[in-house]
This record gives structure tokens, C-alpha cells and sequence, in this order.
């Protein structure tokens, strides 16, 4: 569900259309619903009011803090991956004991950092790792909380490069080594175990994964509390799935259905980590045509945005809906939709059936509001694009698109080039 809907021929974000605001901002330009943003978060929320939970929002998939700043108004924690994730979070006003933090390749600088600030764990994803969390504690005089993140091999059905949970991804650790791990943490003086982990992927449309590896993980929850080891928290992870194009992905209520009979009985407080569920339909790009080629084998309509703007349709060959800003009589061509960038998978969308396009028509890419601009870059020396939040009728600028000074900032020239 979203809140992007055609009136009278143009698109609108809420109450606010978005021709008027590509006008006043230019393109490519990412605009995002509050009330989009607002209505996921909260169903998935009640949908476990039964139990006691903490939704982490992962903010890789989003990170601008204007969104974490919502999200945080809301009651939400946060997942973050990086020492530059966890600026983002305390920037947008975060509540410490609602923060956890994985990766697999934390610096000692991001654990003592994060040790610093108080969160609520460090997600540990290996024996390495957990020694490092030791050294750090010891120097700086505290106790870490940690979780041990668990490999449950099990196939979530997404795209191989979006799998986090099989016994070949670099994620966690496998049962076998879990356990001897939480044995090894239990001796240190400086980490307290007060958490189990798993993620096993995105993107998944399906609660049968989940179970599973739940099942999987709940032998071990047993074994630990009978060891003593002082859990307070599950930790299922995210992942959970959006349409993008005909999927059928779980509701709230019924991904919380299949999952509540599973962890409602080990007596742990249940975090969930949801980053596309709450911003995926929740944003959209904005592109202007610049330019109509038809070609032998192929149309083309040749855009302002590129795979450095969003890269996943050429990263994963995911599918965006591509849908122009005002609808009009025109006849239906098929192109594909491609970008300025130089690259022969700089594209946007292929063999689509569009509206016949004009130079300076503004066309909208739905579904990107996660891991769209949280994924862009500087490709072919190109600014990254502007960033819109709009609230009803109201809207606001939360990025100012960058320009070329911003791209060559930190730069040098040395003196034996001088």
C-alpha cells in the first residue's frame, strides 16, 4: 500500500502533486510519503502488540534522518550497519537503548564508539569479532551487551545476492559454532550475552522461511537458558517483502500470524528489523525525458536519472514501475527506459509498455524507497540527487542536490603536479 495515486490525470504523494514539486526542485529527484512511511511501521507494530517487541527500522535501506527522525517520533529503534549509520541515527534524535548494530566487519573504532553511546547490543557475527568486543570493553571500562548471530540455513527464495542466512553467506554463524561461542562469551568479564540473532534475507514474499529457521534457532534459545545464559531478546531480523510487480508478499497481520506461535512461548522480547517493508513503497524517483530514439531492434527514452541514481534494476535486474507524472490520450509505445550514464546497464526499465514520451515529461519510478538513494553514487562524476518528504499538503526538502564542488570536495592537487 502506498500513497501515490492519480487525480484528474496527475500524480500525487498524499495531497501534493508531484509536477509541482519537480518544478521547484528540479529532477531526478526521490520523494517520499510520511503517511506512507507512518501507515507500515504502524501496522506491523500492532500487528505484535500482543507480545513485548521493538521494531528496529534498518536503515540502510533508508538513511536520510529526516526519516529516521519520523520513524523515531513514532517509537522505533533502529539496525545499523556502520559507524556512519550510527551518526545518522543519534543525529535524527534516537533513543540509545533502542539501537542495535550488526555487519560483519565492525572496526574497534564503530564498537567503541557504539559502547560509548550506550545502545542496546552489538550484533556479533564472529568469534573474531567477539574477541575484539572483549579488548575494547576492557579498555574503555564497560560491559557489552551482544547478541551472537545465527546461521540457520535456511533458502528465504529471494535473489542470490540478497540471501543472508545459508550456510555459504559470510553472515553469523552456524548452530554448531553459536553455541560454543555464547560458552566462550559466558567467560569473559567485559560481554554479557542478552540476545540471539538471525536475519536470513530481503525481499522475502513468503512466512514459511521464517518459521523455519525459527524452528531451527528455538532448540538453541533452550539450550542456552538452561546454561544460564541470561537471553533477553529474539531477534528475528528483516527482510519481509513488497510488491514491486504482481508478488504477493505477506501483510503484517499475516507475517505476524505465522510468526507470534513461534516465539511467543521462549519468554524473550522480540525484535524485528524491517527496512523495505516500512520505505520501499514509500518513495518514488523523479526523471525527465530528455530525449526519444528509435532505433532498429529497440525504442529508447533516454532520461536524466541513471544507475548511479537507483543501480538495482542493473544490480539485481529488479523491476520498478515506471508511470508518467500526467496521463494523457497519447498512443502506448514499448522502450526501454534508459540513463545518461555510460554503461550498457544503465537502465531503468526494459521492454515497457509507456505512455509515447516528450522531452521534458516527467516519468516516476515507483517502489524506490529503499535502497534507492542509500545506494546511489557518484558514477561518471554525476551529483547525487535531491530528496523530498512531503506530509499532506505540505512538503520539505530533507537533501539539497549536490553539485559539482560537492563532487570534488576533499580533493587535492599535490605540489609536484603544481
Amino acid at each position: 500500500m502506498h500513497d501515490f495515486t492519480y487525480r484528474n490525470g496527475r500524480l500525487f504523494c498524499e495531497h501534493t502533486p508531484l509536477d509541482r514539486v519537480a518544478r521547484a526542485c528540479g529532477t531526478p529527484l526521490y520523494v517520499y510519503s510520511h503517511a506512507t512511511l507512518m501507515g507500515h511501521y504502524q501496522r506491523l507494530d500492532r500487528a505484535f502488540e500482543s507480545i513485548p517487541h521493538l521494531i528496529c527500522y534498518s536503515i540502510k535501506s533508508n538513511s536520510n534522518i529526516a526519516i529516521c527522525r519520523a520513524l523515531s517520533r513514532a517509537g522505533a529503534g533502529f539496525d545499523v550497519v556502520s559507524g556512519g549509520e550510527l551518526a545518522r541515527v543519534l543525529r535524527a534524535g534516537a533513543d540509545t537503548g533502542k539501537i542495535v548494530f550488526a555487519g560483519a566487519g565492525k572496526t574497534e573504532e564503530e564498537i567503541g564508539r557504539a559502547l560509548e553511546e550506550g545502545i542496546l547490543f552489538l550484533t556479533v557475527e564472529s568469534v573474531g569479532e567477539l574477541g575484539a568486543i572483549e579488548r575494547v570493553a576492557k579498555r574503555l571500562g564497560k560491559i557489552a551487551s551482544v547478541a551472537l548471530r545465527i546461521k540457520p540455513a535456511v533458502d528465504p527464495h529471494t535473489h542470490r545476492y540478497i540471501t543472508t542466512g545459508r550456510a555459504e553467506n559470510k553472515f553469523g554463524l552456524d548452530l554448531e559454532q553459536a553455541r560454543a561461542a555464547y560458552e566462550k562469551a559466558m567467560g569473559m568479564k567485559h560481554v554479557i550475552p542478552i540476545a540471539i540473532q538471525m536475519h536470513i534475507g530481503s525481499q522475502i514474499t513468503e512466512t514459511a522461511p521464517y518459521v523455519r529457521a525459527i524452528r531451527k534457532v528455538r532448540p538453541l534459545v533452550r539450550q542456552l537458558q538452561g546454561m544460564g545464559v541470561p537471553l533477553r531478546f529474539f531477534d528475528i531480523g528483516g527482510g519481509m517483502g513488497i510488491v514491486y510487480r504482481g508478488e504477493t508478499p505477506a501483510t503484517a497481520k499475516k507475517f505476524a500470524a505465522a510468526v507470534l506461535p513461534e516465539v511467543s512461548g521462549c519468554g524473550l522480547h522480540l525484535i524485528l528489523e524491517p527496512g523495505r517493508f516500512i520505505a520501499g513503497n514509500a518513495g518514488v524517483l523523479l526523471t525527465r525525458v530528455l530525449y526519444f530514439k528509435r532505433g532498429t531492434a529497440k525504442n529508447f527514452i533516454i532520461v536524466d536519472a541513471g544507475m548511479n541514481d537507483l543501480i538495482r534494476p542493473s544490480l539485481y535486474d529488479a523491476y520498478h514501475e515506471i508511470v508518467p507524472l500526467k496521463r494523457s490520450a497519447r498512443k502506448t509505445i514499448v522502450a526501454d527506459v534508459v540513463g545518461p550514464v555510460c554503461e550498457s546497464g544503465d537502465f531503468l526499465g526494459k521492454d515497457r509498455k509507456i505512455q509515447a514520451p516528450r522531452p521534458g515529461d516527467i516519468l516516476a519510478v515507483m517502489g524506490a524507497g529503499a535502497y534507492g538513494f542509500s545506494m546511489s553514487s557518484n558514477y561518471n562524476s554525476r551529483p547525487r540527487a535531491a530528496e523530498v518528504l512531503v506530509h499532506g499538503r505540505q512538503w520539505a526538502l530533507i537533501r539539497e542536490r549536490e553539485c559539482c564542488r560537492d563532487l570534488m570536495r576533499g580533493e587535492r592537487i599535490p605540489r609536484f603536479l603544481k
